[in-house]
């Protein structure tokens, strides 16, 4: 049976009702803490100085938005114009139906208008559903791992973990960004493709009597082309379970993860494979320009 074609609009916002409506958009999306919600003020100074606030609209109201701003990465030659996206939001009745896949999309048209080659973003790398939508669906990449990057916050969904997050790299002129954002989805690969290029993980997480996923002892380092790193498939769900195993779980990605980027390695895909008795999520590491599509 086909599933129900959901629909919105997505416009530039730029008026003061539209960024009242993007501040009481945050209290619904963050509703633990106060002090996380960005002021209308804000929002509508960023829009008109070459910041960028899009949102999403359905059945009269705003139901997502994305906000970013125009910002400089140094490099030898000197300064480089970027866009920096900071916050994506979507409403909980909208999730899981697009909606932030559209504004992302909206997104990169926007910035590649105004002449920018590169957006940034931050995401804490243990949420497999952020991983999916940034990594394997838009085609960003990542060799950056930023330790307890916002220092200690107090939401609920960060409270008692270090505020690691990976800084990923959007490349919107690319032929991948191109790929990944076409309307003809590439079919999603499984674990036994990559098994079957000879891929390997660099550990194997053992289950809990629960079934609760476990980082590995120790793991491998990567040698070859391509190697997978394991992340849990639902990291909210086991930190409701058992904060300290979601807290071995940060120190034991942040081991993988800094290693590997400083040997050269790239996340370049991300993998969430539901064929098994279990789901599993890996993030594709990629040595070089070495990729695994199809």
């Amino acid at each position: 049976m086909p599933e129900p074609k959901h629909e919105w609009t997505i416009r530039i916002l730029e008026k003061p009702e539209d960024m009242l409506e993007v501040e009481a958009l945050q209290r619904v999306v963050w509703t633990e803490s106060e002090t996380d919600i960005l002021p209308a003020h804000i929002f509508l100074a960023a829009a008109h100085n070459g910041g960028l606030v899009i949102g999403a609209f359905a059945e009269g109201r705003l139901v997502g938005m994305v906000f970013g701003f125009t910002g400089l990465e140094f490099v030898a030659d000197g300064p480089i114009a970027k866009h920096h996206s900071h916050i994506l939001a979507v409403h909980p009745d909208w999730r899981d139906k697009g909606v932030g896949y559209a504004l992302k999309r909206a997104q990169w048209q926007v910035v590649r208008k105004q002449g920018l080659n590169h957006i940034t973003w931050t995401y804490d790398p243990l949420l497999s559903r952020n991983a999916y939508l940034n990594i394997a669906r838009l085609g960003a990449v990542c060799s950056t791992y930023l330790k307890e990057y916002y220092g200690e916050m107090r939401d609920g969904m960060n409270l008692g973990l270090p505020s690691d997050r990976f800084q990923v790299d959007w490349w919107v002129n690319t032929k991948r960004a191109e790929r990944r954002l076409s309307k003809r989805p590439r079919r999603p690969l499984t674990l036994a493709d990559y098994e079957k290029a000879g891929i390997k993980l660099l550990y194997e997480s053992p289950l809990t009597r629960s079934g609760i996923p476990m980082p590995a002892d120790s793991f491998d380092a990567p040698t070859g082309p391509l190697g997978l790193a394991e992340i849990p498939p639902d990291f909210l769900k086991l930190k409701d379970k058992d904060m300290s195993l979601a807290r071995d779980w940060r120190y034991f990605s942040r081991e993988v993860f800094t290693l590997s980027f400083s040997t050269g390695y790239i996340v370049t895909d991300f993998l969430y494979d539901s064929t098994g008795s279990h789901p599993r999520s890996f993030y594709v590491l990629a040595h070089g320009e070495s990729t695994l599509e199809t």
